[in-house]
């Protein structure tokens, strides 16, 4: 089960990773940029979701024969990062508190999505706490089945609303980006400049991929939420298939985390 990453309308812009992301200017040095990405807590979390589902991906594909102590070593060190994982997620729910909190409501559709996004999120990270907690051996491990039911049906839940929010996201961007193309080509036809037209178009267009990307990176994760749910059983939850997912979701956020630090 993983997090993901809302990118919410600017009607509902949550305040998280999870906001419209403007990349930053190419000129930055590497280092400052890789230290401010390093300080992020997302920017850790999503390099040890890459190193996590590249090892699942490693062992799924069965390139490394079971008796080899690589094998049982890349298996430990999975699992010690998902652990790891969880623990980076320590009052993260506050997150989606706070993105309800402040999101300008429109409708009531928008109401709707806005508390099935960030509520089933909330309670994802809310319960993931206590996950950790009972792997780490604070409390009793026999509670981790149901809570780990809990916490994927509301991973679910909550990616339904964030799709929903991100494809009505992607429709306004759409729009806006046609009106832009109009005025573009009136400014031609009059022999007019349209210098700042064509940069808002570039910022347009930037905005539309990324939030493709987002569309796909919590497409990903909830299938990943669905293989959970149905305890592994199924075609859509075979490991190699889920562990791709994983693997795809990760170099998103990645990516993502990145232009936006």
């Amino acid at each position: 089960m993983e997090s993901k990453d809302l990118t919410a309308p600017a009607t509902t812009a949550s305040q998280t990773s999870k906001s419209p992301i403007e990349p930053k200017s190419n000129n930055r040095d590497f280092l400052n940029h890789l230290e401010a990405y390093l300080a992020k807590r997302d920017g850790v979390d999503k390099l040890l979701k890459i190193s996590r589902y590249a090892s699942k991906i490693i062992l799924a594909s069965s390139v490394l024969p079971e008796t080899l102590t690589l094998t049982g070593r890349l298996k430990s060190f999975e699992a010690s990062v998902g652990l790891s994982r969880k623990a980076f997620r320590l009052g993260k729910f506050i997150q989606d508190v706070n993105a309800l909190r402040n999101s300008h409501i429109d409708s009531r559709e928008d109401l709707f999505l806005s508390i099935i996004a960030y509520g089933g999120e909330g309670l994802y990270y809310f319960v993931e706490q206590f996950i950790w907690l009972a792997k780490s051996g604070l409390i009793d491990a026999k509670h981790s089945r149901n809570l780990q039911k809990i916490s994927a049906w509301a991973e679910f839940i909550g990616y339904i609303g964030s799709v929903s929010i991100k494809f009505k996201d992607l429709k306004k961007i759409i729009n806006e980006e046609a009106c832009l193309a109009s005025t573009i080509e009136i400014a031609i036809t009059r022999g007019n400049g349209y210098r700042e037209e064509e940069q808002k178009m570039k910022k347009l267009r930037e905005k539309k991929l990324m939030k493709k990307l987002s569309i796909v990176q919590d497409l990903a994760d909830g299938l990943m939420a669905v293989a959970d749910i149905r305890d592994g059983k199924g075609i859509l939850s075979a490991p190699l298939f889920v562990a791709s997912a994983g693997l795809l979701s990760a170099i998103i956020s990645t990516h993502k985390n990145w232009v936006s630090c």
